[in-house]
């Protein structure tokens, strides 16, 4: 059985400008409240997508705590003021994680999965640190067993 791989577009390109952790710009500022920012002028830079089409926002997020925690991109979406019917999931692939999201929603339509799509990245180092509020890492993870 063959399947036809489709093409899959950017039609809609937003980021906010680069604040300095700790003490920048943006070091009051939510990181839910950034992404809900750049979803809405996503949508706006897509005139003709009427928004109830997302199939799935898919944000990537290095740190899931804190005020980047829980679920993130569904936190976004329901604050850019997005159909309650758009679901969202938050990937984490550390640095690579906004790429990453990007890269499995562009699969998703590219192998028919999905029409369209929302992807991108959130981040606050001024909210939540390099390697979080609290390093929890099973020590188990390091042992040698040679």
């Amino acid at each position: 059985m063959s399947k036809q791989i489709q093409d899959a577009y950017i039609v809609s390109a937003v980021r906010t400008p680069v604040g300095k952790a700790p003490r920048g710009v943006f070091r009051n500022t939510r990181p839910d409240d950034l992404l809900a920012h750049v979803i809405r002028a996503a949508v706006a830079g897509a005139p003709g997508i009427d928004p109830a089409r997302i199939d799935d926002a898919v944000i990537g997020c290095a740190m899931p705590e804190a005020e980047q925690g829980m679920n993130v991109a569904r936190i976004g979406v329901l604050l850019a003021g997005l159909p309650n019917s758009v679901p969202a999931q938050t990937i984490n692939r550390f640095c690579s994680s906004g790429v990453q999201a990007i890269a499995l929603a562009a699969d998703r339509i590219r192998t028919g999965d999905a029409d369209l799509m929302l992807a991108g990245g959130t981040e606050s180092m001024s909210m939540v640190p390099m390697m979080g509020h609290k390093i929890a890492m099973n020590p188990a993870a390091f042992q040698d067993e040679n």
